[in-house]
């Protein structure tokens, strides 16, 4: 299911102007916010007053929505266009920056994932954002699903009896280009400033933070302890086959395995273990499947609500932010741990082989897609589930 065409579909009060909003960053991603804002646009609720990006964008990249100012400078063209909300859609080392750019000039704030590429700059974000008066919304668009509430519920009603971990998996492709498409990706650090693009950071990031979010561990003091396992099958700086163990502070143990080199892709998903059943969610797809004992199994698919309707409804009259900074505290500790860990150990060239993907070669990890899916269900990591890739590299690194 198109998890677009799944959003709620909240109408634009009567005589409201539209609001003005600026994109900063309209390419890859971009791409993304803009088919979002012909929907909005389309229904009164937003105009694209502006475009920030290094290279303009063509006209056929703004088909329906006007001819919105561009330039290359954030705060001058928030102040040029009177926009009240801009989307950040840029490099990973570039989000604290341009969000505190942003609020400066009196803008509220859709601030793509991950918030920021270490601890200390997300502080910065937070500490910044407290001397404005503006809202900031961070883009885990899964974290608008209704299908995550539903499964909160779910657990807090008992419906599987005591939750005894979480597991997440994610398997996706990605072919050699993929890691060239810009001067960051696949970089850990870009002339000596932390990046941390890698599969849990950046890619499968929504698998980190739903799992944390089912736990009711999203802020940054709700982790007690983190493991992590990081490879890398492509010739690259960052990991593409990684998985992470967090204990939170109320002691569950949650596992996510991830890689971007699996044979075949697959839709992601988080599965609560409990004692007398499980829930899984495929955060994607806002579906989920209950099964219990003594029941039949149960599956139902959510809609959603949109971060950026959402950011302006929060202006507009007061409706609380889905995902305020605050509450990705928790898995900017696990980016934390990621770009503190050591680097990646490199999967032997014996153990992946290449394939022909549509525009390059991508490379498939052996036997990968069953290790990401095992890890989810016995809330192991690779090395304690036998993978012969993490063989030299069975001490995880623990970070507190």
């Amino acid at each position: 299911m198109n998890a677009m065409n799944a959003l709620s579909r909240t109408p634009a009060a009567p005589g409201r102007e539209p609001v003005r909003v600026v994109l900063a960053g309209g390419r890859g991603h971009g791409a993304w916010h803009l088919a979002n804002l012909r929907r909005l646009a389309a229904r009164g609720i937003v105009r694209l007053a502006g475009v920030c990006d290094v290279q303009p964008l063509e006209a056929a990249e703004l088909t329906r929505l006007g001819r919105p100012e561009q330039g290359t400078d954030l705060g001058e063209l928030i102040e040029r266009t009177g926009a009240r909300a801009a989307i950040v859609c840029t490099p990973i080392h570039t989000h604290t920056d341009l969000a505190l750019t942003a609020a400066a000039r009196g803008a509220d704030i859709l601030l793509e994932k991950p918030p920021a590429p270490s601890l200390a700059e997300y502080r910065r974000l937070l500490t910044g954002l407290d001397g404005t008066d503006r809202a900031c919304q961070i883009g885990f668009q899964s974290l608008g699903s209704h299908a995550v509430t539903s499964v909160r519920t779910l657990i807090e009603d008992g419906a599987v009896g005591e939750v005894r971990g979480i597991g997440a998996a994610g398997n996706w492709v990605r072919e050699e280009h993929y890691f060239t498409r810009a001067a960051w990706s696949g970089h850990r650090r870009l002339a000596g400033t932390d990046v941390v693009d890698g599969v849990l950071t950046n890619p499968l990031a929504h698998a980190v933070a739903t799992a944390l979010h089912l736990d009711g561990s999203s802020r940054e003091q709700d982790v007690a302890e983190i493991g992590t396992e990081l490879y890398r099958a492509n010739d690259i700086e960052s990991d593409d086959t990684s998985c992470v163990r967090i204990r939170t502070s109320r002691g569950t143990r949650i596992v996510v395995a991830a890689t971007l080199c699996a044979a075949e892709a697959a839709e992601p998903y988080v599965v609560v273990h409990g004692s007398r059943g499980r829930i899984t969610l495929w955060y994607k797809q806002d579906r989920v499947l209950l099964q219990r004992a003594g029941h039949g199994p149960e599956e139902r698919v959510h809609g959603r609500t949109d971060l950026l309707e959402n950011l302006l409804a929060h202006r507009a009259d007061g409706t609380g932010l889905l995902v305020p900074p605050q509450v990705t505290g928790a898995f900017m500790r696990v980016v934390e741990a990621v770009r503190t860990a050591p680097d990646p150990q490199p999967v032997p060239g014996s153990l992946w082989y290449a394939i022909a993907g549509e525009r390059s070669h991508r490379r498939v990890v052996d036997g990968v897609d069953d290790l990401v899916a095992e890890a989810a269900e016995r809330l192991a990591t690779f090395s304690e589930l036998g993978a012969p890739w993490a063989a030299t590299a069975r001490r995880t690194a623990v970070h507190r």
